[in-house]
């Protein structure tokens, strides 16, 4: 069987962290921001963590 090539789309927009969780930025906060909250798009720009529940087949994508 051969290798399996690396989910590229997921590689880009996640990292992983020193201890292993994956990063990734949080939706919504691209366009039409005139109606949100300035509190609401500074929480935005910040990255969070995936979910364990999403993580785990996350990880199988990024290493191919």
């Amino acid at each position: 069987m051969p290798k399996l090539k690396t989910h590229r789309g997921a590689a880009k927009r996640l990292k992983k962290t020193g201890t292993g969780k994956l990063k990734r930025h949080h939706a919504y906060a691209s366009h039409i921001l005139a109606k949100k909250s300035r509190k609401r798009k500074r929480h935005l720009r910040s990255s969070a963590i995936v979910e364990p529940c999403n993580a785990k087949v996350l990880i199988k994508m990024l290493h191919g």
